[in-house]
């Protein structure tokens, strides 16, 4: 059976502590769930900073990641969350892609009374039931009650 290829929106790549303390959890948090974690700075690696146009040639590695991905879990931690985490969601949005968000962090960076952050990022979840695809701590990732589990199930 083919794993389902999920790509992971995230700023802690940005960061060393970030990345080799926060990055890990999630990846394994989704592979020990059965899914393939696509996660950009670690498959950009490849890219040589060094030469010219290398960010062009990693935001151009990243869009394709997220159209070949089958999903997109992003971390939108912050106040506003990181931009490139912004334009990767709206992609996987505007490609129907299923949508998973991420965010323990108290603050509330919205006007809306029901979400938590800008509405249009719960444009890729449902109306009703969105909450079963926001998630706000690792553990539940998991949960076989949420979202995420039941679709890498069917």
């Amino acid at each position: 059976m083919t794993k389902k290829k999920i790509y992971l929106a995230s700023p802690y790549g940005f960061s060393n502590q970030w990345k080799e303390r926060l990055m890990p959890e999630f990846v394994s948090a989704l592979e020990v769930l059965g899914a393939e974690v696509w996660e950009p700075f670690k498959r950009n690696n490849q890219v040589d900073y060094s030469q010219r146009g290398w960010a062009y040639k990693v935001a151009m590695s990243d869009l394709q990641d997220v159209k070949n991905s089958d999903a997109i879990f992003a971390i939108v931690n912050g106040i506003p969350p990181d931009e490139g985490v912004m334009v990767e969601l709206g992609a996987a949005i505007a490609l129907g892609k299923p949508t998973f968000l991420f965010r323990d962090d108290f603050r509330k960076c919205t006007d809306s009374e029901d979400y938590p952050l800008n509405l249009m990022l719960f444009a890729g979840l449902p109306a009703e039931n969105w909450k079963d695809y926001f998630y706000t701590s690792i553990k539940e990732i998991g949960s076989p009650k949420k979202a995420l589990v039941n679709w890498l199930n069917n």
